[in-house]
């Protein structure tokens, strides 16, 4: 019995905490150490062998919406928002940002500032340099309420090294 109240009492003050962390409008750092590892991490602007431009817009499109690059590499992606309204691109994990979303549709508030991730007002532009250490698939999309679901997203294609 007393153990079942101290897991009780622990899983109460874990899930208070996290609350309060998403109640405070911003999430920097709480998404994404696991699928960092997962997708890369974040890159040395001065390493960036290549700047690829994204352009997103009020039809909900990324434009290029698939982008290939090499393992290992470090890109720096300029995304500019071409439209009247936020949007933002954040690379993860599909599972991550399908997760992501579900926390944004009922906190639209939310702003972000994790390195993997850039929110833009319209006619804006911000930049995410990143390193793609593992080969593979790499998501994107916009989290902003009713964006993901309306097909904005896309994918990097990690190609394999010859090492």
């Amino acid at each position: 019995m007393q153990h079942t109240l101290r897991n009780t009492a622990l899983a109460a003050l874990m899930a208070l905490a996290a609350a309060g962390a998403f109640a405070s409008g911003t999430h920097a750092g709480g998404h994404g150490h696991d699928a960092d590892e997962a997708i890369g991490k974040p890159g040395v602007a001065a390493k960036a062998t290549r700047t690829i431009n994204v352009d997103m817009t009020d039809s909900m499109r990324f434009t290029p919406a698939d982008i290939t690059v090499k393992q290992g590499e470090t890109v720096r992606f300029v995304i500019k928002n071409s439209g009247q309204i936020k949007h933002e691109l954040v690379l993860g994990t599909e599972k991550e940002l399908k997760e992501h979303y579900e926390v944004m549709k009922k906190n639209p508030e939310m702003e972000h500032a994790d390195p993997n991730m850039v929110t833009l007002a319209g006619g804006k532009t911000g930049e995410i340099v990143w390193q793609f250490t593992k080969a593979g698939k790499v998501d994107f999309g916009c989290l902003q309420p009713g964006h993901y679901d309306a097909g904005m997203k896309g994918a990097v294609k990690v190609t394999k090294t010859g090492k």
